[in-house]
């Protein structure tokens, strides 16, 4: 749970270069992770999708181009990112608060969240207020880091806290943002725990798919 000043201070300074710096980052494992996104949510054959803290709108647009029928909506609260969703092709972008959204109950069928749930200020608060917006039989999909078991585990972190934060300074000249996602990351739920929290929610069935050895996860869940 994090102070949303901050975070939307640090992802305003380096909006222009973070589509760049996550695939330096990831080796370009993101893009896998969304394509594997895709690939679910196609399944559901969705009307209508949010994409909460779409950011720049890399996954919006990997949405868009897998459910072509679909109304797919990108949103953020941070507006420099947005206008760089924009730019990118995302059709529909809005300036929404995620632990507010200005929509009714049983706005939209597939919500979608990459990247994002960890940055925001009550986990309980923010997946509440999903479930408010998904329609009954609808779906949740979260896309976050989590951190992998067994031998992976320790040189990970030593990348993360170490490694991570430095190359990513002399990318965008803010280390301190990268520094700040490497330690929340740490204290990001994930697996059995982070399918109890969504559960709690008001969601059913929550499903935790480890990706690249458990160095982020993939959630999914069904609104009661």
């Amino acid at each position: 749970m994090q102070d949303p000043d901050f975070v939307k201070n640090a992802f305003s300074k380096i909006a222009d270069r973070y589509v760049v710096t996550n695939h330096v980052l990831s080796m370009g494992t993101d893009i896998l992770w969304r394509k594997r996104v895709g690939q679910i949510v196609i399944e559901w054959a969705p009307e209508k999708i949010l994409d909460v803290a779409t950011g720049t709108g890399d996954l919006a647009l990997e949405l868009q181009r897998v459910c072509p029928d679909a109304e797919v909506v990108g949103s953020d609260f941070c507006p420099e990112m947005l206008a760089h969703a924009a730019k990118r092709g995302v059709a529909q972008t809005m300036v929404v608060d995620a632990m507010n959204m200005p929509f009714g109950g049983n706005e939209c069928d597939v919500l979608t969240v990459a990247f994002g749930l960890r940055n925001m200020s009550s986990y309980p608060g923010a997946l509440q207020e999903m479930c408010r917006v998904i329609k009954p039989g609808g779906h949740l999909l979260v896309l976050d880091f989590s951190l992998p078991g067994g031998l992976l585990r320790k040189p990970y972190e030593f990348y993360l806290n170490n490694v991570l934060p430095k190359i990513a300074g002399l990318l965008t000249s803010e280390e301190g943002a990268y520094s700040y996602l490497a330690g929340s990351i740490g204290s990001f739920p994930s697996g059995d725990e982070m399918c109890k929290l969504i559960e709690g929610q008001g969601f059913l069935e929550a499903h935790c798919e480890p990706l690249s050895g458990g160095i982020a996860s993939i959630y999914t869940a069904t609104k009661a």
